[in-house]
C-alpha cells in the first residue's frame, strides 16, 4: 500500500491522508492470507514519482494499492486503485465520498469497504494467474491433454481423466490448468 496523495491543496491535511492509509493497512492486515507491507516501508515512497514495477520489486509485492484524498469544506473524496505491479493492470478502483463531521467513522467506513472489496479482487486475480500458468514439463502437459480429450468423449471416462490429471499434478504441482481440471472432475464425481 502506498501513501495516498493529498489533493486538497492544503498541506495541513496530510494527517488525514496518512491516517486513511494507516486505517486501510490495519484493515488489510486482518486478512490472514494477505501480505501487507508495513507502514514504514510504504511511506518511504511518500511524495515521490513512483514506478509501480520498481515498487513491487522493492517491497516484494505483486499488488499495490494507491489513492488520493481531496477535501473541500466539510466534505471529502477518497479514491483508491488496486494495481498489479508486474503488469500495471488496474484490478479495481472506486471512490468514497463523505462528510468530515466524524472523521474517524469515515476512515473506518472507507477502510472496511476497501478491505471488503480488495480481498475478493485479489482472490480472483490470483485464481486467474494460477489457472493461466503453463507448465514447462512436457510429460505433465501430455497427461493433461489426454485427460482433456477424455472429458469431452464421455462421462464414463471421468475416473481415468482424473487419474491422468493427478499424474500431471504430481509432475508439476503448480500447473494451473491441471489443478482446475482435477477440481472440475472431483466436483462432477461428487454431484
Amino acid at each position: 500500500m502506498l501513501p495516498f496523495a493529498n489533493l486538497s491543496g492544503d498541506p495541513e491535511q496530510e494527517y488525514f491522508a496518512d491516517g486513511m492509509v494507516e486505517e486501510i493497512i490495519t484493515a488489510l492486515s486482518r486478512i490472514r492470507w494477505l501480505f501487507v507491507s508495513a507502514r514504514n516501508s510504504s511511506f518511504t515512497y511518500k511524495g515521490q514519482a513512483i514506478d509501480l514495477k520498481q515498487v513491487g520489486r522493492e517491497l516484494g509485492v505483486r499488488y499495490v494499492l494507491e489513492g488520493s484524498v481531496r477535501k473541500a469544506g466539510g466534505r471529502v473524496r477518497i479514491t483508491a486503485q488496486l494495481i498489479d505491479a508486474t503488469s500495471g493492470t488496474h484490478l479495481w478502483a472506486d471512490r468514497f465520498d463523505g462528510s468530515l463531521e466524524d472523521v474517524f467513522d469515515l476512515q473506518d467506513k472507507v477502510a472496511r469497504s476497501v478491505a471488503g472489496v480488495i480481498e475478493p479482487a485479489l482472490q480472483a486475480a490470483e485464481t486467474r494467474r494460477s489457472a493461466d500458468r503453463p507448465t514447462s514439463d512436457l510429460g505433465a502437459y501430455d497427461l493433461y491433454l489426454r485427460a482433456y480429450a477424455m472429458v469431452f468423449s464421455s462421462a464414463r471416462h471421468y475416473p481415468e481423466a482424473l487419474r491422468l490429471t493427478e499424474q500431471a499434478i504430481a509432475r508439476d504441482p503448480r500447473y494451473g490448468p491441471a489443478l482446475a481440471r482435477a477440481a472440475g472432475l472431483l466436483y462432477a464425481a461428487a454431484s
